[in-house]
Order: C-alpha cells, then structure tokens, then sequence
C-alpha cells in the first residue's frame, strides 16, 4: 500500500477515514488504525508531515498560542488538523511538546473538565497568556 499512496495520501486517506468514524465496520477500524500508525512511526521515526506538526508546534514561542488550523498549515497541511491533534494526543509526552499552546480557532481550550482543560488553562496562564473563567483566549493579542 505504501508503493501506491505517498505520505500526503496517507494523511488524507486517514484524516478522510477519521471523519467517518461513527460508521465505521470493524474492517475499516483495522485499516485506520493501520494507517495511523503508519502516518506517525515506521521502524519508530516519524513520517514527514508528522516531524513538520512537531516542529511546527514547537515554533509556539511561550506566552503565544496557535490553533489546530494554524498548525497544520504550517506544516503545509491544509486538511490535516485531525492530524494535528492526532500527533498532539499521541506524541506530545513522547517528544515533549508545548501541547497547551495549541487551541481552537476560536480561542478556547478544547479540552473539558476533567479533560485536561484546567491544567491547559494553568499552563498557559503561567506562560503569561490570560485565561478566561470559560476557557477563552484572546487570539488577537495572543495568537502566534
């Protein structure tokens, strides 16, 4: 599969994939999965558009913030926030990523209570970024 699809292919097909998850058969779940993981570790290094997420989050300086669209773009991804958050839930301990600097378009923590939510919005506040009660962020005055 990898001879016919290149690497922007896979992303597409999964990210494609992904979206359709609630009708998902259990063949297709294993296909996704595959590909997933083929997206982000072959013989345990990352693929190209995995390494270009990574270093387009880490290009976050603290006390900014960036939003999935964003990122993926920088990573010359056009389609691929699924990806973006993809690689933030999967890869963010591994490779020590700045994951709180990475929010909605909108300015607000995606994560909920007791997601995670409070500890993005205590990260970021210690980075300087105001943080409202509701989780929002101005992105005028703090977007990257």
């Amino acid at each position: 599969m990898e001879a016919i699809l290149g690497d922007n292919s896979l992303c597409l097909l999964t990210t494609h994939l992904s979206s359709l998850h609630f009708a998902y058969s259990a063949p297709l779940r294993l296909c996704v999965r595959y590909l997933e993981k083929r997206l982000v570790l072959e013989n345990d290094r990352l693929s190209d558009s995995s390494a270009r997420i990574i270093r387009a989050i880490r290009a976050v300086p603290k006390g900014k913030v960036s939003c999935y669209r964003d990122i993926a773009l920088a990573a010359g991804l056009p389609n691929g926030t699924r990806q973006v958050v993809w690689v933030l839930h999967s890869l963010s301990a591994k490779h020590r990523l700045p994951w709180h600097r990475i929010i909605r378009a909108d300015g607000t923590i995606a994560l909920g209570a007791g997601e995670g939510g409070e500890l993005q919005a205590q990260l970021l506040r210690a980075e300087g970024v105001a943080v409202s009660a509701t989780g929002r962020v101005d992105m005028r005055r703090y977007a990257q």
